[in-house]
């Protein structure tokens, strides 16, 4: 900024001194030709007038006497004034012969142009001025040197001779000299006034411009988390009441963050505390209630069922302690991620085992397609079988008794898992909200599984610990697909997946025949989409890709852990029903 403004100052001061100095210079050029010429003027007036007096006053009749008074007139012309030629000659519309012209430098007679004696003759007496450039070296008249001149010519009568045309030839080499000096006082005072005025411009915008440049330091110190940094505040003028505005608005924002902080703080702990101190009576009241699940045959149906409500509610209550537990040590930065070597097919395969119990009984076609080759990576099973689930799980709950599809990939740098479903979908808005914590996309639709509503935020905070993505599509009416893709080895930073986002239903993929034979079902979604290119979709449909960690889960919930699964073939195309 202080650069561009005092760049601007140069820029307008040049043109600004360069016009001014072009009009004083034209100003003193003419002031001084003026001068010039009506010194020139009055004194060549009255050099005339006393040639004009001394042929007035000659007695002379004859030719003789006649040319003897112009040599005493010429040299008396010739002697008085200052430096001038002067030349005298005969006018060329007279008839007298035998008299000579007089002229001081003969070389210099072209500079009195015919035009000029024309008007000289016809002045009738009167002085004619006219400027003129007076060679410097009259012997070379092609040579470039020149300094101006003016040439004065009026007319006098000679006795015997008759009409004279008389000049003077005036050199004004002086005034020029004049004149070049006051242009380079003028742009020695330019160059001063301008290196004047790009300092005062460079000294006032630092000035300016220094307590900005601080202000903006300590704002990127505060953005970095440096809350105690401030603005000195020098004097009691308006940069002096910006300091101190600054730094009761940076004093103000570290107090509500640190009250903010504490607020975290102790709802983490407070959330993590009672987690831990249900878990006691938790426990009591699971052994009570399985003495009397253990019993149920031998009560009412009244008493039988609510026995059998009060052990699915303890099993979601459980549930919900462990996801309280488990968020709460990603809110503290304690999650450890276990890593080990081992094939992703290994882990899909447990989580759809886990799943194909509740598919059977929704009545949904589960096609898992684990390719040929090993897909292993450094992972942790136990957290990748868990984010798995809940992607199962949840496209199964929203499936209305359609495919499900699970798709499992590699290339050199990752690896992927894709769940695509094709029931009722999701609008913009729920996507973007789809790993909220305790979000749903209808809330008036019954946790059959017994769900605690943060199974997805779960599983974005275990993709983030692996340095991987956790990515969600979906389109009313069309289905929802989420993507798994983390790296395969610690430290890579992924660029790209290996699956798409949205893939279509096709024939050769183990579904069912209404499926399998029916015109395929092309979702209008190219290529793979990643966070450097989100969305990588076409026609509107809505991808996201959170960047911050997430705070509620999405679309349904996690399953219930310790509930029963049917088995399923390795193959490559695996179904269950």
């Amino acid at each position: 900024m202080q650069l561009r403004v005092v760049t601007s100052a140069l820029v307008v001061g040049v043109l600004t001194v360069g016009a001014l100095g072009a009009y004083l210079t034209d100003a003193m050029r003419d002031g001084l030709y003026e001068r010039r010429a009506a010194e020139v003027d009055l004194e060549s007036a009255q050099s005339t007038q006393q040639a004009r007096s001394t042929l007035d006053a000659s007695p002379a009749s004859t030719a003789t006497e006649a040319q003897s008074l112009l040599f005493d007139l010429f040299s008396m012309l010739q002697s008085t004034g200052s430096s001038r030629d002067v030349f005298l000659w005969q006018a060329g519309g007279s008839s007298t012969v035998g008299f000579l012209d007089q002229s001081t430098n003969p070389q210099l007679a072209d500079l009195v142009s015919p035009e000029m004696r024309e008007a000289t003759v016809a002045a009738d007496g009167e002085q004619y001025l006219q400027s003129v450039a007076i060679p410097v070296d009259p012997a070379r008249p092609g040579s470039s040197g020149v300094v101006p001149g003016i040439v004065v010519g009026s007319t006098v009568e000679v006795p015997v001779a008759g009409t004279y045309e008389l000049y003077y030839l005036y050199d004004l080499e002086a005034d020029q000299e004049t004149l070049r000096f006051l242009q380079s006082v003028l742009l020695v005072g330019a160059l001063v006034l301008l290196a004047l005025l790009v300092g005062i411009t460079a000294l006032v915008t630092r000035q300016a411009v220094l307590p900005v440049r601080q202000a903006a330091d300590v704002a990127e110190r505060l953005a970095d988390g440096r809350l105690d940094e401030r603005l000195p505040v020098k004097g009691h003028d308006e940069m002096a009441s910006l300091a101190h505005s600054f730094n009761e608005m940076a004093r103000s924002l570290q107090d509500q963050i640190g009250r903010m902080e504490e607020l975290s703080m102790l709802q983490r702990r407070f959330v993590s505390d009672v987690s831990h101190e249900l878990r006691t009576p938790l426990t009591t009241i699971r052994m009570a209630s399985e003495v009397l699940h253990s019993s149920r045959e031998d009560f009412d149906p009244v008493s039988k069922r609510s026995t059998e409500l009060l052990q699915t509610q303890l099993d979601r209550f459980e549930d919900l302690l462990a996801d309280l537990l488990e968020i709460s040590r990603f809110d503290a930065n304690a999650a450890v991620l276990d890593a080990e070597r081992r094939d992703l097919r290994d882990v899909v395969n447990a989580a759809v085992d886990h799943a194909a119990p509740l598919a059977e009984r929704k009545g949904v076609w589960l096609s898992v397609h684990l390719g040929d080759e090993a897909v292993t990576a450094d992972i942790d099973p136990r957290r990748v079988e868990r984010i798995v689930r809940n992607l199962v799980v949840n496209a199964i709950e929203h499936a209305e008794e359609r495919p499900v599809e699970i798709t499992v990939e590699g290339d050199g740098h990752a690896v992927a898992v894709a769940v695509r479903d094709h029931g009722v979908g999701m609008t913009a808005g729920e996507v973007q909200h789809v790993f909220d914590r305790f979000w749903r996309a209808d809330p008036a639709r019954a946790r059959t599984t017994g769900g605690t509503g943060l199974g997805l935020a779960i599983s974005l905070e275990d993709a983030h610990l692996h340095g991987g993505w956790l990515e969600a599509w979906g389109r009313p009416g069309r289905g929802a697909s989420f993507r798994l893709t983390l790296p395969r080895r610690a430290g890579i930073r992924l660029q790209s997946s290996p699956l798409p986002l949205v893939s279509e239903a096709a024939a050769g993929r183990g579904l069912p025949a209404e499926w399998s034979d029916g015109t395929p079902v092309v979702e209008d979604v190219e290529g793979t989409a990643g966070p450097a290119d989100l969305p990588s979709v076409t026609g509107g449909i809505p991808v996201v890709l959170p960047t911050e960690h997430a705070q509620h889960p999405g679309r349904g919930a996690e399953p219930p852990t310790g509930t029963g699964a049917g088995s399923v073939a390795t193959d490559d195309v695996q179904e269950a029903r």
